[in-house]
Parts: structure tokens; C-alpha cells; sequence
């Protein structure tokens, strides 16, 4: 069983998230929380798999709240609500430690099945915000200004002013085409149908990649490639179609 903390200020949106989440057999609503002082209160008395979050609340917002759950090391998966006008937050939502995000006018069975690819250890990227988002973030952001690895308690794979230069040196060839198709917010059947790999392949180079990099999970590879300057929008992964393993 999934168990679930919905976080958002209006108890309305909060009703309609648990009516559809308790028509689930395997996932179960067990608190909800107004606010992020509320919400990290509760993750560590609850300790949920997964958190709804919203961003924008009064007082300690989604942002906050997510930093302080990574950051208290409690075992609650953070998924972050947003709309497109909210790219900024989104970002710094995924710096904080967030699995991932949707917007907030996703489907129903899209919501169901998020939750459960978070609760599974992975993690979700909504591809029309991720497109607008490291696009924005390529476009301004100073890499020297990035936390070395990009979030509380990751292994600095990368010092300033080093680029992509030791993730390049930190990954085979095969690990770096993976790695920028990650980047490009590809799903491993999508990878493996590139690169002519089984999937099964694929999660192992993905977990791999991960472990190299002290990350938890793509979406941090995500941004870790764009903080890196590794991978800048519009630039097609890198490397061609292997032969059939």
C-alpha cells in the first residue's frame, strides 16, 4: 500500500486529490496539511511514501517544505504541483530534493500513475514544463551560483568552473549517451528503442549513471546536465545508435 500526504491551502483541491486517490486499492490518503510547517510535521510523524505538493501556500510554501524534508532525511518522496506560469518554482522545487512534478491539470490516471512511479523509486518529469523549464534555466542561470551536485547531501560530482569535464570523465561512453538522453527527458524504453538496448540494459547503465554521480534520481540527472552546461537545449543527444546487444 502507497500511503499519501496531500499538501495544498485549499481543502477543496485537497478533496478532489482524495477522491480520486481513494478509488486506488493500493494507494491510501493518510493526513492532510494546509501549509509546509504542517506538512513536514507530519512527514515525520507519518513518514508517507509520497507527498502532493503544492508550491504556492501562506507562510512556509511547497519549496521550503521540500528542502526541509530532504534535508531532516525523512523517507517521504516529494511530487510538486504547478502551473506554467510557476517554471521558477518548479526549479528550485527540483534543487530542494522533489521526485519530480506534473501540472496541476493532469489527468486523473496520469496522477495515479506518478504516484506510484515515485513510490517505486523513480521519478516524473511533466515533458511540456521540463522543455520550458531548462530552457529557461540555460538561458539565465550562472552555474558558478549551483550547489556543487545540486542538492543537499549529493556527492560533488563537478567543482565550479569544471563544466561537464569530470562527469565526462566520470561515465564510459555508453553511460554518457544514456546520460543525454536522460537529460532530454527520455524514458527508458525511449532509450533503449535509440540506442538499440533492451530496457533492462538501460536501468542498469541509468542506476549506474545515478550512483557514479551521487543522485537519487533523473529528475536531479535532469538538472544536474543543464547546471553543467553537459547538455544545452535544442542540442540532440549525443552519440548514434549502437548496434542490437
Amino acid at each position: 500500500m502507497i500511503s499519501v500526504l496531500l499538501v495544498d491551502d485549499y481543502s477543496l483541491i485537497r478533496m478532489g486529490f482524495r477522491l480520486v486517490l481513494d478509488a486506488e486499492d493500493d494507494i491510501e490518503v493518510i493526513g492532510e496539511a494546509a501549509d509546509g510547517i504542517a506538512a513536514v510535521s507530519m512527514c515525520s510523524a507519518l513518514r508517507p511514501d509520497v507527498v502532493l505538493m503544492d508550491v504556492r501556500m501562506p507562510g512556509h510554501d511547497g519549496i521550503e517544505a521540500t528542502r526541509d524534508i530532504v534535508a531532516a532525511g525523512l523517507p517521504c518522496r516529494v511530487l510538486i504541483l504547478t502551473t506554467f506560469d510557476l517554471d521558477d518554482y518548479v526549479y528550485a522545487g527540483l534543487r530542494a530534493g522533489a521526485s519530480g512534478f506534473l501540472l496541476k491539470d493532469t489527468q486523473p490516471a496520469d496522477l495515479v500513475a506518478a504516484i506510484r512511479t515515485i513510490a517505486a523509486g523513480d521519478a516524473v518529469l511533466a515533458p511540456a514544463a521540463t522543455s520550458r523549464l531548462v530552457r529557461q534555466f540555460a538561458a539565465t542561470a550562472n552555474p558558478k551560483s549551483a550547489e556543487p551536485g545540486g542538492y543537499p547531501g549529493a556527492r560533488p560530482p563537478t567543482q565550479p568552473g569544471d563544466g561537464g569535464a569530470q562527469i565526462r570523465e566520470a561515465l564510459t561512453d555508453r553511460e554518457q549517451d544514456v546520460f543525454s538522453r536522460i537529460a532530454a527527458g527520455m524514458s527508458n524504453s525511449e532509450i533503449a528503442a535509440s540506442l538499440f538496448l533492451s530496457e533492462g540494459t538501460v536501468k542498469i547503465h541509468v542506476g549506474r549513471i545515478l550512483a557514479k554521480l551521487g543522485l537519487r534520481d533523473r529528475v536531479q540527472a535532469v538538472v544536474l546536465a543543464y547546471e553543467s552546461r553537459l547538455i544545452t537545449p535544442g542540442t540532440p543527444p549525443r552519440g548514434g545508435p549502437s548496434h542490437p546487444h
